[in-house]
């Protein structure tokens, strides 16, 4: 990727401290329904997230109509207008106040796990995805419980990805450059702590193992894998999803995992990835409206198979 040039990341990085600066001045509740009117409108205006969006549910939900898969698309596209309201509203958030919108109290398994953390030390990997508000979530938890260190592609301007990752460090959470992912993610495991990561994107065949996802061979990142056999830690796939009806962010889980550690190096990593991916994918068939089916998440193809977004070739 080309470098850009200095007034380009100062252009974009002005650009987004205005529409943060006048979203964060707004109440939460326009704030929030300002964002979501903005996504509504995108797909009018890029119709190529339309075209990944539903060829994406295409694969996932073959079985539905396409008024349902435009429904699902529809409420995708307002999830991530409300993770854009939410995050322009960070500022505002107490530790106190946060219970107004967010509640974080775990369930039995998760208080259990917890527990199991601050007793033993045992690392703990929280896998999650880009479903519900998955910037709040790490927020969240350092407010209420404690920091946390997560896994953080860094942008390619510079000044934006020092502003996104103060606002998501206020609470004391540590951002980790992927580039150095294994060695830092396994020596924060193995000294007990609590590391999340974003499991849900393609990625190159170099950087991930293909395993089932909504029944299509995914390439998938094999970095959790492979930190949680180095440092024997516990997986732990979560999400902060929207519950309409509360008018509230709730925690929920997967189901809690050990690494497959059968001495067979190159099969545990890819049967780790496939045991947290169905996790993912269960979460995201339970709440199909707060995942980002814009992300072309098939489209890296094992050798020999199409594209499956090149519009010549989908049936």
């Amino acid at each position: 990727m080309a470098k850009k040039s200095k007034n380009l990341v100062r252009l974009e990085y002005g650009a987004a401290r205005i529409a943060f600066l006048v979203l964060g001045a707004l109440p939460r509740k326009i704030a929030v329904s300002l964002s979501i009117g903005i996504m509504r409108a995108l797909p009018f205006f890029i119709r190529e997230l339309r075209h990944t969006g539903m060829t994406n549910l295409a694969i996932a939900f073959p079985e539905k109509s396409l008024v349902e898969r435009s429904r699902i698309l529809k409420g995708s596209f307002e999830n991530l207008g409300r993770v854009l309201g939410e995050l322009s509203q960070f500022h505002k958030y107490s530790r106190e106040n946060l219970a107004d919108i967010l509640d974080l109290n775990l369930d039995a398994e998760a208080q259990s796990v917890y527990e199991q953390n601050e007793r033993e030390k045992r690392g703990v990997l929280v896998v999650t995805g880009h479903l519900g508000n998955w910037e709040l979530s790490v927020f969240g938890f350092s407010a209420l419980y404690k920091p946390m260190s997560f896994f953080a592609r860094p942008l390619d301007n510079p000044k934006l990805d020092a502003f996104l990752n103060g606002i998501r460090s206020r609470y004391g959470n540590t951002p980790i450059n992927k580039k150095n992912a294994a060695l830092a993610g396994s020596k924060i495991l193995r000294d007990g702590g609590i590391l999340g990561i974003l499991s849900d994107v393609n990625v190159q065949p170099k950087e991930g193992v293909f395993v089932p996802f909504f029944g299509m061979a995914s390439s998938t990142t094999s970095g959790p894998a492979t930190i949680a056999l180095r440092s024997n830690s516990l997986i732990y796939p979560i999400f902060c999803v929207w519950a309409q009806s509360e008018r509230k962010y709730k925690l929920v889980h997967g189901a809690l995992l050990e690494p497959v550690n059968t001495g067979n190096r190159k099969q545990d990593i890819i049967d780790t990835t496939a045991a947290f991916t169905a996790e993912i994918e269960k979460i995201i068939r339970t709440y199909p409206d707060q995942w980002m089916w814009i992300h072309k998440r098939w489209k890296t193809r094992p050798p020999g198979e199409r594209d499956v977004y090149d519009r010549d070739k989908r049936s």
